[in-house]
């Protein structure tokens, strides 16, 4: 039998997640950049003058999960909700130009689109300003997205729910979401937000950091295999998830089974530059995993090779097929 930590098995296993159809449900975003240098600090207050030299816009959140979809291989549809407004066209743009469905991105004038904007100078972040409405969805714009996921459930595989705690997802449509996959056997993995956590229970897995798991769990946390591995635990069982994934930045990531079964998995990361959408790529590499068959202990170690390309990049970021393909291969880890 092949070893799940053989190049051959992973690259199989990346191989067929051109065949994952997945679903993003949550809440975009535009990641709006301000690129430039400093040269002097402002008469007005003590504050650097950035001397703007070019902007960029990218798909943020949700959006920024279904653009990791795609680069891995996957077939991608997004059921969200943006502004009747330029940031929301604008998104809806982009993603027709990857192919990603977007008959369920809805438009609402009850609600702006996000946006976040970042001030990059000499390759450092000077300051964030983000644009937002986070007000819980109203029950019409819940019920047409509702419509929407339940017309799509025979032709995916797998759902992402990407909760950026921008209203989009609650108790009601969790509760919803549960119901119709249940019936279905359609995995569902779950980016959280802390406040939502206890809308989580009884999903497949879900993808906390040791910081939020430490949050769910109202403890303090060191970020040592010893406290990961209990609060990981009794996390997984409060919540009654199939399996967890904690990851831990420079210590990697712990995957945790309802079997009792636990595994660390080490960093491949060589330099890390921007952790912003990291947490998107280890999600999406999961889903495209369990959707297609892989195990969860193989889709986290494809993940943390994707995630090792993305942290390498400064702003949103996401890893082809290819190039985690070219990682995996060039790996002195794996047999």
């Amino acid at each position: 039998m092949t070893s799940v930590k053989s190049k051959q098995h992973l690259l199989a296993r990346l191989k067929n997640y051109s065949s994952a159809r997945i679903l993003v449900l949550g809440d975009v975003m535009a990641d709006h950049y301000l690129w430039g240098a400093v040269e002097r600090i402002s008469p007005e207050a003590p504050v650097p003058v950035v001397q703007v030299q070019r902007e960029d816009f990218r798909l943020g959140g949700a959006a920024n999960v279904a653009c990791n979809l795609h680069a891995l291989g996957a077939q991608v549809r997004l059921c969200a909700i943006v502004g009747d407004d330029e940031p929301g066209r604008l998104i809806k743009q982009m993603l027709r130009g990857l192919e990603v469905g977007v008959n369920g991105l809805l438009e609402t004038k009850q609600r702006r689109t996000t946006v976040k904007t970042r001030v990059v100078a000499h390759n450092q972040q000077v300051v964030r300003v983000d644009w937002e409405h986070t007000a819980v969805l109203a029950a019409d714009l819940r019920e047409r997205i509702l419509i929407d996921i339940r017309q799509s459930l025979p032709e995916i595989n797998g759902i992402i729910v990407s909760d950026y705690g921008k209203g989009v997802v609650g108790k009601a449509l969790l509760d919803a979401v549960r119901r119709l996959t249940a019936k279905e056997g359609i995995p569902v993995v779950i980016d959280p937000k802390i406040r939502n956590i206890k809308y989580y229970h009884d999903f497949t897995s879900m993808t906390p950091n040791h910081h939020e798991t430490a949050q769910a769990l109202g403890i303090k946390l060191e970020n040592t295999d010893a406290q990961v591995h209990r609060a990981g635990k009794k996390l997984l069982r409060k919540l009654r998830l199939k399996s967890l994934v904690v990851t831990r930045g420079e210590e990697g990531m712990s995957l945790f089974h309802d079997t009792g079964q636990v595994i660390d998995i080490p960093t491949v990361a060589k330099e890390v530059y921007d952790v912003t959408g990291a947490g998107d790529t280890v999600i999406s590499a999961i889903a495209c995993g369990l959707a297609t068959g892989a195990s969860l202990h193989a889709a986290a170690l494809i993940a943390n090779f994707a995630a090792g390309i993305v942290i390498g990049e400064i702003g949103t970021a996401s890893a082809t097929m290819a190039q985690v393909a070219a990682a995996i291969r060039g790996s002195k880890d794996l047999a």
